[in-house]
């Protein structure tokens, strides 16, 4: 784990802000130091804060909008750096050792269980001097029920994802273009025509395996993917499209044509056979040296991955473009929009030292200002205003995100607070290429489901019982694909009798009785 600690000076003069707000109130802070106007000015204030290094660039002390934000606060902030694989236990061990950074990106769900035993701190208390964040939850109630424990204690300030209207989308089906045009292909619109896709291409390149996945769960999943196309449920447990219902993937009848389905990409070598096993890495190599040449991803990432792969393979011709997505007969195609309030929020300790100047900072960075600084930089120097719009400089080019979070800390994960804002400047500027792409996936884009809360016994039950069930899921779905366990009425019904009886029945009941007390029906 990588233990560096990296000190960012973020100034030492508060503007009329944190450090002239903190005298007042609830009484004074280390910010404030004797000497008026004649002495040295307010001691600046040093918060913890824990964050991972991204694959873009590590987290720096040099970044400039921290310069910048030095001439509006007044406070150092002490990144506790570790890797991105080790961000999740640091985070568990902080939390279960109540030993967290002052500030700390955590679930709202951690926050809703773990904010009334006094591991967060309570933002509601004190929201009297923090207009940015009341306004903020005023703006986003969706956002402020994620954040409320029960015991109405306000605990994180949940980071914004999609825009209001639910058209921005991140992932796409991708393939390698230079060989669909090379072979005259047509890209498929069916699963019919994906299959026979695939055997086109592993005729003319015996030696791959045309799909290959980046994971076998989560938003890019091959068995979320594919579970989607064939039940018309994203993920194992989710809102039905067309209803404000949730239901369980595998008791749909489509699911085992899905494995049935699979297992014959898998059987034919139309698919990769490590796809269970393969880190990203891994995956990225495939898709870069030719040995996979589909797959499904962020769509992001057409661009980057097309410069890599030029690169490795030493031609200018190598280029991944988008393909259709699609559904089984009489299953909506759809794909959810990001979520407008996503399932992450920052909080601060409950034990953070000044609690005043603390949140008075954390309102700053919500601000329209601070926003601005994680989110988009520098005005002038990252981004310009283009039609009354935020728009990224031309020279970081259709990729901006990866100079962006290297060099100067911007839209960089557990800091920004304000992804939308990010995307929204990124996607004003994009290539012909990649506008074309939104324009096609458009007719698949469907607001994503407001996320729900739960109540202290819903998430005791869905701890209790819902890790044990994915991993079972996982490993029986991986059984069946790899053809390790046979799919037939018999052990398909065996594989739902052991998921009703790990829970997959109490926790759907769970979820639908939480999302009517949320939201209610139309």
């Amino acid at each position: 784990m990588n233990k560096r600690t990296l000190a960012i000076t973020l100034s030492t003069v508060m503007l009329g802000g944190l450090a002239a707000g903190c005298s007042g109130g609830k009484g004074g802070t280390a910010a404030e130091t004797p000497g008026g106007a004649e002495g040295p000015g307010p001691k600046p204030i040093t918060f913890t804060w824990l964050v991972y290094d991204r694959t873009e660039g590590r987290v720096r002390d040099d970044w400039e909008i921290f310069k910048e934000i030095e001439a509006k606060t007044g406070v150092k902030v002490e990144f506790q750096v570790v890797s991105q694989e080790g961000i999740n236990e640091k985070k568990q061990i902080m939390i279960a050792t109540n030993s967290v950074t002052d500030f700390i990106q955590v679930s709202t769900q951690e926050g809703r269980e773990h904010g009334p035993e006094k591991v967060f701190l309570n933002l509601k208390d004190y929201l009297d001097i923090a207009p940015n964040l009341k306004k903020f939850y005023d703006d986003f109630p969706e956002a402020k029920a994620l954040a409320t424990g029960p015991d109405g204690g306000i605990y994180t300030v949940p980071v914004l994802e999609g825009d209001p209207e639910g058209k921005g989308f991140n992932f796409v089906w991708m393939a390698r273009k230079d060989l669909i045009d090379k072979y005259g292909l047509k890209p498929p619109e069916s699963l019919d025509e994906f299959y026979e896709f695939l055997k086109a291409l592993k005729e003319k390149h015996p030696d791959s395996y045309p799909l290959t996945a980046n994971s076998p769960i989560g938003d890019t999943g091959l068995y979320t993917v594919f579970g989607r196309a064939f039940t018309g449920i994203q993920g194992f447990f989710n809102l039905l499209p067309d209803e404000e219902k949730y239901a369980f993937a595998p008791y749909h009848e489509g699911y085992k044509d899905a494995l049935i389905y699979l297992n014959k990409l898998y059987a034919e070598k139309l698919l990769d056979p490590e796809y269970s096993l393969l880190t990203g890495a891994q995956w990225e190599e495939r898709i870069l040296s030719g040995k996979s040449l589909v797959t499904y991803f962020w769509k992001a990432d057409i661009d980057p991955l097309t410069e890599k792969g030029r690169t490795a393979s030493g031609s200018q011709e190598y280029e991944l473009d988008a393909i259709p997505q699609f559904a089984a007969d009489g299953i909506k195609n759809y794909q959810y929009s990001r979520s407008l309030v996503g399932g992450s929020g920052r909080a601060i300790s409950a034990k953070v030292k000044d609690k005043e100047a603390a949140v008075k900072f954390l309102d700053y960075l919500v601000s329209e200002e601070g926003s601005n600084y994680l989110s988009l930089g520098i005005l002038g120097k990252t981004y310009t205003i283009e039609d009354g719009k935020p728009r990224f400089m031309e020279e970081f080019g259709n990729s901006p995100y990866v100079p962006l979070r290297r060099d100067y800390g911007v839209w960089y994960d557990h800091i920004s607070l304000n992804n939308a804002k990010a995307r929204a400047a990124w996607e004003s500027g994009l290539n012909e290429k990649s506008k074309a792409i939104n324009a096609r996936y458009e007719k698949y884009i469907i607001p994503a489901p407001k996320a729900i809360v739960k109540t202290e016994e819903e998430m005791e039950l869905e701890k209790s019982k819902l890790n044990n069930l994915n991993k079972y899921l996982e490993q029986k779905i991986t059984e069946f694909v790899t053809g390790k366990t046979p799919i037939n009425d018999d052990t398909y019904q065996q594989f739902l009798d052991q998921a009703k009886k790990l829970g997959a029945d109490e926790l759907l009941e769970m979820y639908n009785t939480a999302y009517q007390r949320t939201y209610g029906s139309k």
